[in-house]
């Protein structure tokens, strides 16, 4: 037995023994309190009068009456290109010394998004609380002296006059404590290499030095890293050169649909553990295995609250429209799905973060991300959301025995009328007019709005099947490769016209 692992997990057991969940209604206030209290004397605190809404006898209700909504190009335009040029105390104390970059899901231009130092710090934190709930798992000793792949963006960040920019991976990793990087692979050589194939080819070469215990990264990549290391060295499963691997830790994007994928890689099983680690902070992560559900962390820099996700609350655009009401944590309720607002300690205040979820077990506080709000189909009134597009490729999974890990679908005209039409990268083959039939048979079971939807101006469903790797090779044109790059799994009108002409350049005659 490997006595260092045995010592390490018996002090996460014993840390988990004496460590207690606070109240979350009082920890929620009180982290709410806090950022108030630090920020009123910004600009933003001094505009929205912080030190009076602190003043009233329901804080939390005060807050959401006198500051509004804001989505990324709000806060933006109004306080946050104040920074860029060179302002001080805009939105949270001081200057942010980082800017997380994300391109999202939404297009080419990125965010540019400030990270401070607490909010460094409240990343590091949940992270030691998620490593204190492996007490929960079932998992080998000699696992916690393995060694563990991060893979996410380029750790080599864009130094600025007085901050530095990246991805929210790449400027964590920056910020892995010294004590750890005995442990962190890829290292700190190769996680500077900008070019993702270049960075994916250089893990492979070095696989065989390493005793990976654990993966972290987004799915769709995590994959395609696999896939590359077999190729290279010409084996079946990843588990010849990691014999040892235990735990594959996704985040941000429901695995589900790339489970059959993953299975085709791996001589066994291993534990998949989610966390919701976004560009805007460490909201999430699964805290025992029982479920695929995340606990929200509620003590720890950031501040929830929750729109309804109804048609009737949501703009086109996926903004959210005015006098729209908001639940508080206190009035959740499970399995209704929510607009995900947040405020933190980077200063972004009542943030549509651009996520929908819902709650699995408001007692434990745990959470699905179910899609994002510009990924809610509702033209002709069909009211799609991604969890139950994922559910219904699933169900063609089953059905035909085939492996659909991306899928991208658009509300189009044809012949004057509405249909939804699929591009499934799928794996194997089948006949698409069949795969139409089920999927539309599958969403119309699943959903009483789509239901509707067809039997009046929705008029058809179409499927394209294509190759996989055009998911991963439009990323690569229209954004970059790896990181936190997600693939949009619903487009508007012009944004799938130059999908599909890109398609049929990768795949002419189709």
């Amino acid at each position: 037995m490997a006595v260092i692992g045995s010592i390490i997990k018996g002090l996460i057991h014993a840390r988990d023994a004496v460590v207690s969940d606070p109240d979350p209604y009082e920890a929620q206030e009180k982290v709410l309190k806090g950022l108030l209290e630090k920020a009123k004397n910004t600009a933003f605190g001094k505009h929205y009068e912080f030190e009076k809404i602190l003043q009233s006898d329901d804080v939390q209700t005060t807050f959401a009456e006198k500051v509004p909504f804001f989505d990324y190009n709000k806060i933006n335009e109004e306080w946050w290109s104040k920074m860029h040029d060179g302002q001080e105390n805009v939105t949270w104390p001081g200057k942010p010394p980082y800017f997380a970059r994300s391109s999202g899901t939404t297009g080419k231009s990125s965010k540019r998004i400030p990270v401070s130092d607490d909010m460094v710090e409240a990343i590091r934190q949940t992270g030691i609380k998620q490593v204190g709930t492996l007490s929960n798992y079932d998992l080998p000793s000699d696992f916690f002296e393995k060694e563990i792949m991060m893979l996410g963006s380029s750790t080599n960040l864009d130094e600025k006059e007085d901050h530095a920019e990246g991805e929210i991976s790449g400027i964590s990793a920056s910020n892995i404590p010294v004590w750890f990087r005995n442990f962190y692979k890829p290292g700190v050589e190769i996680a500077e290499i900008d070019d993702w194939d270049e960075r994916v080819l250089e893990i492979a070469k070095e696989a065989p030095n390493w005793d990976i215990g654990a993966i972290t990264g987004i799915p769709s990549w995590t994959e395609l890293m696999i896939k590359k290391i077999l190729e290279y060295h010409d084996l079946k499963n990843i588990h010849e050169i990691w014999p040892n691997l235990h735990v594959y830790s996704t985040g941000g994007v429901a695995f589900e649909p790339y489970e059959k994928t993953f299975e085709k890689l791996l001589a066994r099983p291993v534990t998949v553990i989610d966390t919701y680690l976004a560009s805007e902070g460490f909201l999430a992560f699964q805290s025992r295995p029982e479920t695929l559900a995340m606990k929200l962390v509620l003590d720890n820099g950031i501040y929830f609250e929750f729109v309804p996700f109804k048609p009737e609350y949501i703009s086109e655009d996926g903004s959210i429209k005015e006098n729209t009401p908001v639940v508080q944590l206190k009035d959740v309720k499970e399995e209704e799905e929510y607009v995900l607002i947040i405020s933190t300690v980077s200063g972004a205040w009542r943030y549509l973060i651009g996520d929908t979820i819902k709650f699995t077990d408001v007692a434990r506080h745990e959470i699905k991300i179910t899609g994002r709000t510009k990924f809610f189909l509702n033209v002709v009134g069909s009211q799609l959301s991604v969890n139950k597009m994922n559910d219904a490729v699933k169900e063609l999974e089953k059905k035909f025995n085939l492996t659909i890990p991306e899928f991208t679908v658009a509300a189009v005209k044809k012949d004057g009328e509405f249909i939804h039409k699929w591009y499934l990268g799928v794996e194997g083959k089948a006949d698409e007019k069949e795969l139409a039939e089920a999927l539309d048979e599958s969403l119309q079971e699943a959903n009483k709005n789509y239901a509707v939807a067809r039997s009046k101006a929705l008029k058809g469903v179409e499927v394209v099947t294509v190759d996989p790797k055009i998911f991963v090779e439009w990323s690569g044109a229209n954004k970059k490769k790896g990181g936190q790059v997600k693939m949009e799994k619903v487009m508007n009108e012009e944004k799938f016209a130059k999908w599909e002409k890109f398609v049929e350049e990768q795949n002419p005659g189709h």
